[in-house]
């Protein structure tokens, strides 16, 4: 008897459903939850970015003050990754490691990945290569909010 695992994913949930060998049969094994990446990033950031002048060495303003002219250069930097970025790439670490702890239990023989289009793509990049060997199918939608029932219906209609 072979198990198929069914993934439907986005950024804030990942659940992961066991599908029967007849294929029409499916069970929700696991609800995981990202509530972080639901909150506002500014209720997450309580620091501004840093600024920084242009100018520097001397002038009027004296040393290691904005020379001359620099008044209104400053700019804020940016961080290269948001902070509800870094919660959903740890979101989907977190899932590829659920992947493959349940991979080495042999919970799992087939693996089939439904998830929002960019979240596909970083559950790919966080699976191990063991994992992704397992993938039968990748399809790039997003029905995690989907009733189980309306999961599989979903997943009859598909071609096979």
């Amino acid at each position: 008897m072979r198990t198929t695992w069914v993934i439907a994913a986005d950024s804030n949930r990942a659940r992961v459903f066991e599908l029967s060998d007849s294929g029409h049969k499916l069970r929700e094994i696991e609800d995981m939850l990202n509530p972080e990446a639901r909150q506002m990033e500014r209720e997450q950031v309580t620091d501004a970015g840093g600024r920084f002048g242009q100018g520097g060495q001397g002038g009027e303003g004296g040393p290691g003050n904005l020379g001359p002219g620099a008044r209104g250069q400053a700019h804020t930097s940016e961080p290269q990754q948001s902070v509800r970025e870094h919660e959903v790439e740890m979101f989907s670490k977190q899932l590829g490691r659920y992947l493959d702890q349940a991979r080495n239990e042999h919970r799992f023989d087939r693996l089939r990945v439904i998830a929002a289009p960019k979240f596909l793509g970083l559950i790919r990049q966080n699976m191990s290569k063991e994992v992704q060997k397992m993938v039968e199918e990748e399809i790039p939608k997003n029905i995690s909010g989907f009733e189980s029932r309306e999961v599989e219906q979903y997943l009859r209609q598909l071609p096979h």
